[in-house]
């Protein structure tokens, strides 16, 4: 085999090894050959896009639903495209090209990925040789887009209620109201939930908290929804005929993917489900909408501050485990190539977005 190795490899800005709106990346495109070629071009394009898809049967027939949604598309010429009988000759041996990309500062989706749904930003090179079949590599960057502080009542409260009578093996009436700070909460922070129950019923009521996600997906005029519960928590028991009021601190997980809610064919929300649990009755429960956020360093959540004014009486402390975000790098153009150079790098290589 001629060349022996063709690769892309980029640089790392953060420990997380992370890349936002405006970030410059880069790196080198790696031609290793084991004897003297020509080629006619080395093409660099950086690209993001969505695709969803699924099937369902109905009967005896299957439909598969497809969607796909393109965010950016930027090529450069490494080397710029000859005629056959012109071209660039390598000599035997490792060849390394660097290049600079700076990421679109738009509006777009973080990165996700599973068997449904996949947004993909990634780095792809291509190699062209005369009478050859073009090479092509392609190494995806985890992208995660910066917070739309913009949502609709992204840091007002939320606020839900309901009332459920006890019937079975029991009488009276049972009633939940449930707050929650705000429905905007980084990940890593503590989102503040207060419970006002009132129990007036000879049966006994414990709350439960869950939180979940739903996933919407979107084809064809079609919609498919599924839910998985992230993690839930218990509280204390509330005796019959008794109110109390319980204040709680979910921390939200610092790897908990952040909601996705800038795409057209696919949508991760999360919801709280707060419910009373109640023996040989319906259980009483009610559900708020959450917004997940990546962290910044350079923003306080009013849900902190609120926190520790609901348990100064009590000496907790809100954990906030907050990651400062890498600024974004000035974008240089990329320096003329160089033979056998080295390099510290970061080395990722995925496949084609298929």
């Amino acid at each position: 085999m001629t060349v022996r190795n063709f690769s892309i490899e980029y640089d790392a800005i953060n420990h997380n090894n992370t890349f936002t709106n405006g970030d410059t990346i880069r790196g080198r495109i790696i031609v290793e050959v084991s004897q003297e070629i020509k080629i006619n071009a080395i093409i660099f394009t950086g690209q993001g896009r969505a695709k969803v898809c699924w099937s369902e049967q109905y009967g005896e027939y299957v439909r598969v639903y497809k969607a796909e949604e393109k965010y950016y598309n930027v090529t450069h010429y490494i080397l710029k495209e000859a005629r056959p009988d012109d071209g660039t000759v390598l000599d035997q041996g490792r060849h390394v090209f660097p290049f600079s990309f700076k990421i679109p500062d738009r509006k777009m989706p973080s990165s996700f990925q599973n068997s449904t749904a996949k947004i993909l930003h990634e780095l792809k090179a291509e190699l062209k040789q005369p009478m050859k079949l073009t090479k092509t590599t392609v190494a995806h960057f985890n992208f995660v887009s910066k917070a739309d502080m913009n949502i609709p009542g992204l840091m007002n409260p939320q606020y839900g209620c309901k009332n459920k009578p006890v019937k079975i093996f029991g009488s009276g009436a049972v009633s939940l109201n449930a707050s929650m700070t705000q429905m905007g909460c980084e990940q890593g922070q503590d989102m503040v939930v207060i419970l006002d129950i009132s129990n007036q019923s000879t049966r006994a009521v414990k709350p439960k908290l869950i939180v979940y996600e739903k996933k919407s997906y979107f084809a064809q005029g079609k919609r498919k929804v599924c839910t998985t519960e992230v993690f839930r928590e218990s509280s204390q028991i509330i005796p019959s005929f008794s109110e109390e009021t319980v204040p709680k601190a979910i921390n939200i997980p610092t790897d908990l993917t952040p909601s996705i809610l800038n795409c057209i064919i696919f949508k991760l929300e999360y919801r709280l489900k707060v419910l009373l649990d109640v023996k040989w009755a319906a259980n009483p429960e009610v559900k708020l909408p959450i917004v997940i956020l990546p962290p910044s360093a350079d923003r306080q959540s009013p849900a902190s501050v609120l926190h520790s004014e609901v348990f100064q009486s009590s000496n907790q402390t809100p954990s906030a485990m907050m990651s400062q975000q890498a600024a974004p790098q000035p974008l240089d153009p990329p320096p003329a190539y160089e033979v056998y150079a080295m390099y510290p790098t970061f080395h990722e290589r995925g496949k084609s977005f298929s």
